[in-house]
């Protein structure tokens, strides 16, 4: 079996890593990492791929014969000097562009250089997974709060993304389960200025949400595909 995990040194990324590793002790397990690489290897193989760089990842790719599980925890919702926007008026193009070009726009070009390794993998007997890490707040339906523009609007796009992909796979990899997956409120540098009013119980470990996350992926088969799901199983409103 073979795993890949882009965003591996990410909060989420890093756990999932780690449990696949655990999980699966004969898999081949290989990650991704951007800026820092990881402190800890773990039994995986690391390489520095530019998620906003179709060359890097089409380079990356390139690199496999085979994959069974497909996992992206890539993504951003602010960075140093930027948060995301409480009104209208806060909206920046560049930092709308690079939401979209990290949550949405990569997801797409991941799908697009390892369609092959994925078809290799397929057969009847296993789904092989594409699975996404979303947001709930992506969903169009559940949007009460407003706000968020640049990261509500690139996970929404994300998974508009997704569900695309899991209906062209059908018809071409029939096997694959193509998901895009809501983690919850996880205790990582991502979400950190935002944990103040998390209700007790809903604030996760990256530990607890890579537990969850590979179980759900570990139940899923091809008839599960296109689906928006919660950590816990869950069908979110597109």
């Amino acid at each position: 079996m073979n795993i890949v995990v882009f965003g591996g040194s990410g909060g989420i990324g890093y756990a999932m890593v780690k449990k696949v590793c655990q999980v699966f002790p004969a898999a081949t397990v290989s990650a991704t990492w951007h800026c820092n690489p990881p402190t800890e290897q773990l039994s995986a193989d690391w390489s520095q791929v530019d998620m906003r760089s179709e060359d890097s990842i089409r380079e990356y790719a390139s690199q496999f014969e085979r994959v069974d599980w497909l996992i992206n925890a890539a993504g951003m919702l602010h960075v140093d000097q930027k948060m995301p926007e409480k009104s209208l008026q806060q909206v920046d193009a560049d930092f709308f562009i690079r939401n979209v070009e990290l949550n949405a726009l990569s997801a797409l070009l991941v799908a697009k250089h390892f369609e092959r390794p994925l078809k290799n993998a397929s057969s009847a007997d296993a789904a092989v997974q594409y699975a996404t890490v979303s947001a709930k707040v992506g969903s169009i339906q559940d949007n009460r709060l407003g706000g968020w523009y640049s990261y509500r609007c690139s996970k929404a796009a994300l998974n508009m993304a997704l569900k695309n992909i899991s209906i062209e796979w059908q018809r071409t990899m029939p096997s694959a389960c193509v998901t895009a997956l809501h983690p919850g409120t996880t205790e990582t540098p991502l979400s950190a200025p935002f944990q103040r009013n998390v209700p007790d119980g809903k604030l996760f470990t990256p530990e607890k949400v890579a537990d969850c996350l590979i179980d759900l992926l570990s139940q899923l088969n091809a008839k599960d595909t296109g689906k928006f799901l919660t950590y816990d199983g869950e069908l979110l409103p597109w």
